[in-house]
């Protein structure tokens, strides 16, 4: 039997470093002659971390998941009886099994199957086959890119660029020296699809890389990853070195003349650096802030030279392309969107974690169909798509297909793909100021409409979550939000006030009742809510006294209690804090 733990960040976070060191312990002891132990990155389900996947002498999977250190010696006995009934309880439920099934991968093909840290498990899986394929059967740089082309590849990190497009551009620009660039500077909150490909199949990304090269005549690239993910540092870098011994970076790959070199770039954490020029700026040991263009960075970007720039996930896609051929990318998605998608599914959602679905799937199918719902049974609301460059899309619109025209014509972004959750207890006046006041902050103050109007929308924004709004502040919000857009020098300050104008569209009612009824319709808004026990339901059980941190709740045990206004800090820990729904807010 195989025995693999899940150990991408999420895993281990929740636990699989000390499952894996029980069950190591376990193994040392008394090593059942059939069995190995091994790892793997993380699978998308990150709601049932940490997951231990048991493959049978058959081959058969068992997944079992939410397992503690505590369960390791049960798994040790199971394997060690060749009976995996003994774990019954730990196994996966036929619903959490949906979250998979519905899916459809491509860039995370690999990611929870092969062990991330072994080059030889990533070859048994097709692994460096498009690069051997092209370089030994004579495909030149415009038969590569042409099945980039016919596959219809668009670029994953945020505008939706076509992939053969730049590729094209960059190959045709004269150069001594052609750079390739994978942005992997994940920055919008509540987005982990890059850290999750290098962490579980870093070298999916050198493959891709390794192929974009070739096609643009590239001879040296550079990984700029932020520092915030030391594990996919870590993991890269031994793919690297790995594929470096074996030949497949270096000098004449697969006895070719093709040559290519791959190094990484831990950036400092800029959100701006997700922008090419900016993160070109920071390669160059500059501060990030975006250069004018043209010229594009195709024409003159790293040192000037001509310079390729795509995301993970979009080189995660290429190997695949290659091996399938870019008509069965195609033959996925809609007109404009060709192949998948990948998601990172948060916030008030019943499953959370990685999506990988076809273009043209319904966001009620991803949110719904395999996320799940909303928790606690509560209402949909809304869900934030694009990161702070995006929008707030609503309930109505929850039928709005993925696809790059669809989502634009809603106000929001693919982006690069985060998908965050909200329900009925959110606030939207709250939401829109949690993403301006990102996007004020990471604003790199190189132009006046980006660094000073986000700032005075951001003013206007506090004012009104705070109770303190005043007639015509949305009105202010808009024109501000169009010169900023019109005016603003780079992608960050242009999609910047797409929350804000999401907002606006689709939740002008909450916006006015903060400011002409000083009232916040979700009860989020701290300013405008106050707490309050009803005593015709309130037992005495004392349980919101006692998470009470500032102690304004009194009374006695088996009697009403009362929360003194003038020194509740409105933290709602009552409220979490009691079981028979006594605490009120208003």
């Amino acid at each position: 039997m195989r025995v693999v733990i899940g150990e991408g960040s999420c895993g281990i976070a929740a636990g699989a470093g000390g499952v894996h060191a029980k069950l190591e312990e376990l193994f040392a002891q008394s090593n059942p002659t059939d069995a190995e132990l091994g790892i793997t990155g993380c699978n998308g389900m990150c709601f049932l971390e940490p997951i231990v996947d048991v493959y049978d002498n058959k081959g058969e999977l068992h997944r079992l998941v939410k397992v503690q250190e505590k369960d390791a010696q049960a798994i040790y006995d199971a394997v060690v009886a060749n009976d995996l009934s003994l774990v019954d309880t730990l196994a996966i439920t036929a619903e959490d099994e949906a979250f998979l099934n519905k899916q459809t991968r491509v860039a995370l093909r690999d990611c929870g199957v092969i062990d991330p840290e072994s080059i030889d498990d990533y070859l048994a899986h097709e692994g460096y086959a498009a690069i051997t394929k092209i370089l030994t059967t004579g495909m030149s740089q415009e038969d590569v890119i042409q099945q980039i082309d016919i596959a219809g590849l668009r670029g994953r990190g945020g505008a939706g660029f076509s992939t053969a497009f730049k590729w094209r551009a960059a190959r045709d620009s004269k150069g001594d020296q052609k750079y390739l660039i994978c942005n992997a500077d994940e920055g919008d909150p509540g987005a982990f699809m890059d850290r999750a490909v290098i962490e579980g199949d870093p070298h999916s990304l050198i493959e891709g890389m390794l192929i974009g090269a070739y096609s643009i005549g590239a001879s040296e690239g550079i990984v700029y990853v932020r520092a915030e993910y030391p594990l996919a540092i870590v993991r890269l870098t031994k793919a690297i070195e790995d594929a470096t011994e074996r030949g497949y970076l270096g000098n004449n790959i697969c006895g070719s003349d093709f040559s290519f070199t791959l190094r990484i770039k831990a950036g400092a954490g800029a959100f701006v650096c997700g922008e090419e020029t900016a993160l070109i700026e920071s390669l160059e040991g500059k501060r990030g802030m975006p250069r004018l263009k043209p010229p594009f960075p195709a024409q003159a970007g790293y040192w000037l030279k001509p310079s390729n720039i795509n995301n993970v996930e979009t080189y995660a896609n290429v190997a695949w392309i290659i091996n399938n051929g870019g008509e069965a990318f195609a033959a996925m998605g809609t007109k404009d969107s060709k192949g998948t998608k990948v998601f990172a599914l948060s916030g008030k959602i019943a499953r959370g974690g990685l999506v990988e679905v076809p273009m043209g799937t319904t966001l009620r199918e991803v949110i719904y169909g395999i996320g799940g719902g909303i928790r606690d049974n509560k209402e949909f609301k809304a869900v934030q798509l694009g990161g702070p460059s995006g929008g707030c899309v609503p309930a109505s619109k929850l039928d709005t297909v993925i696809d790059y025209n669809e989502l634009a014509a809603t106000g929001a972004i693919m982006g690069s793909g985060g998908m965050v959750v909200m329900d009925e207890s959110t606030c939207m006046a709250s939401m829109a100021r949690f993403f301006l006041d990102f996007t004020a902050k990471e604003s790199c103050g190189k132009c006046v409409h980006c660094r000073m109007g986000t700032k005075r929308m951001l003013e206007i924004l506090d004012r009104i979550v705070a109770g303190e709004g005043q007639e015509g502040d949305v009105e202010k919000l808009e024109d501000l939000c169009y010169a900023i857009k019109d005016g603003a020098l780079c992608g960050l300050g242009q999609t910047a006030p797409n929350p804000v104008l999401t907002t606006i569209r689709y939740f002008r009612d909450e916006l006015e009742a903060h400011i002409a009824e000083h009232r916040c319709p979700a009860g989020e808004c701290q300013a405008l809510i106050s707490y309050s026990i009803n005593k015709d339901v309130c037992v005495g059980c004392t349980a919101c006294a006692r998470q009470c941190p500032v102690h304004a709740i009194s009374g006695s045990p088996k009697q009403p209690h009362e929360i003194d206004q003038t020194i509740c800090i409105k933290c709602g820990n009552c409220k979490t804090a009691c079981r028979f729904g006594a605490v009120v807010v208003a």
